[in-house]
């Protein structure tokens, strides 16, 4: 009794191993209905001045790999300060184990003490390293391109960068 029972019970795990992968188990925490917080840190250098960067973002899964968010960033330690808020839009190729490589646009407000804002619009790719169940580090690049530019006060109206980020999703 008992050995026939063992291939009866391997028979039905069988089964349901071999059940239907549905798209949330095949997006993964970049599903549909998902929450990524993230927590940005790094250098920048702007108005011959080293800065400090440090932000913090969020982004919610429209559908499985797209994503909308938000994040805000503060750049101290110069002068003169710097603050900028980024609305975005990506898509995670979540299909891809372990790497997922993503691409995005944005468009970006940056507040400057004592000067006009500045509006700029860019794109960035890169991927996400899975750096744990559902936390991920960030590698990529960003091109951003300075609307209504004033050559006289800014040097460049265009710029190209690396970004780290690390990411948790809940």
């Amino acid at each position: 009794m008992i050995k026939t029972g063992t291939p009866l019970v391997a028979a039905v795990i069988a089964v349901i191993a071999a059940a239907p992968v549905t798209a949330a188990d095949v997006a993964g925490v970049f599903s549909r209905g998902r929450t990524f917080f993230s927590v940005v840190g790094g250098s920048g250098s702007a108005f011959n001045d080293s800065y400090l960067v440090l932000g913090v973002g969020a982004s919610y899964y429209l559908a499985d790999g797209l994503s909308i968010g938000l994040s805000a960033e503060s750049w101290t330690g110069g002068d003169p300060g710097i603050t900028k808020l980024t609305p975005s839009i990506q898509y995670v190729f979540y299909q891809v184990p372990r790497v997922s490589p993503y691409v995005g646009a944005f468009y970006r407000r940056t507040y400057i003490d004592n000067l006009p804002d500045l509006d700029s619009v860019g794109g960035r790719a890169g991927v996400f390293l899975a750096a744990g169940r559902n936390s991920f580090v960030g590698i990529g690049v960003v091109y951003e391109s300075y609307l209504d530019c004033d050559t006289s006060v800014y040097r460049d109206c265009n710029d190209t960068y690396p970004e780290i980020s690390f990411t948790f999703a809940f």
